[in-house]
């Protein structure tokens, strides 16, 4: 037993300078401006597709027995977006809360929010996910899109998905965003 434990410090003293551990690299450039954070905010509106609208039972919930939606609901509502961090490229980690307004086109109103966190590339393609929570129900959103960009603006279009228990709802929003410190 003795034995194998020397043997074992012995080999171990071998083969360790020839082990190495992941190196922290340092950097050293003092010159690179930190970028900080940027708040984008704007207004977004869209349209989105909810195939199963006639189940969720809204004749009852706004006490209007004639009441017949349609599955395409017009949507209105603002984007807060905020950038965790930046690369030197430009590409960035975004957080973004977004409430809308949907059903105004149907003389009703279907709250409901986002939390998004995603990431944009430096040349204007983003996509993000998070919890969606509706007067409907909630589910979780994935985004996709571009965000077309001109000096202090951004004009992003966006697709989307929510998945809940009730099925799909699919969204295109679109809007701009005015570039603030």
């Amino acid at each position: 037993m003795r034995n194998s434990k020397n043997l074992i410090l012995v080999l171990s003293l071998l083969v360790s300078p020839f082990l190495k551990a992941q190196e922290i690299p340092v950097i050293e450039d003092r010159e690179t401006a930190i970028i900080e954070p940027l708040r984008l905010s704007g207004p977004r509106v869209g349209m989105s597709y909810v195939p199963q609208i006639k189940d969720f039972g809204l004749a009852e919930r706004f006490g209007d027995s004639t009441f017949n939606p349609n599955p395409y609901v017009a949507q209105f509502g603002w984007q807060f977006e905020w950038k965790y961090f930046e690369t030197n490229g430009g590409s960035a980690g975004l957080f973004e809360v977004i409430p809308m307004i949907g059903g105004l086109d149907q003389g009703v109103i279907i709250p409901s929010i986002n939390f998004i966190t995603g990431y944009r590339t430096a040349e204007g393609f983003e996509f993000g996910a998070g919890p969606n929570f509706s007067l409907l129900s909630t589910g979780f959103s994935a985004a996709a899109g571009y965000a077309f960009k001109s000096e202090h603006m951004y004009f992003p279009i966006n697709f989307a998905v929510t998945k809940s228990r009730d099925g799909l709802r699919y969204s295109m929003i679109f809007g701009f965003s005015k570039r603030r410190r």
